[in-house]
């Protein structure tokens, strides 16, 4: 069949793409590094745990950011396996099927807002920062 075939092109395509966003993310610059001017101590406990360096604000807010959008990510990602998996265990029922595909596709709208997410934090980010100097 030529949708089985469309299926299996639309999954390579989708691990190629999935297996390739680390390297992009990681070539690009990250925006929330450079903001601001704000500095803040880490304190009598940061430093008898050995941590002694200071980081500007928007740095740190940058930093927790960026992690949640990763760890959402990486949710979603698993999210987008086990509607999978129950689409190749659902053994042809229209029920099983129709309720792995609902949940892949609020996968991949999830995907795309949560990027989309990081785009717009970033470009915001970068403009304050170009216009604040």
């Amino acid at each position: 069949m030529n949708l089985n075939k469309l299926y299996y092109a639309v999954g390579a395509g989708l691990s190629v793409m999935a297996g390739s966003l680390p390297m992009v993310v990681h070539a690009a610059n990250n925006p929330f590094g450079e903001a601001g001017a704000a500095t803040t101590q880490l304190g009598a406990a940061g430093a008898s745990a050995g941590i002694t360096t200071t980081k500007e604000l928007p740095q740190i807010i940058g930093t927790i950011v960026n992690v949640v959008l990763g760890f959402m990510g990486i949710v979603l990602l698993f999210y987008l396996i086990y509607g999978g998996f129950l689409w190749m265990t659902s053994g042809g029922e229209s029920k099983g099927v129709d309720a792995a595909k609902k949940m892949i596709q609020n996968a991949i709208i999830g995907l795309v807002i949560i990027v989309s997410s990081y785009a717009i934090s970033s470009f915001v980010l970068s403009q304050l920062v170009a216009i604040t100097g």
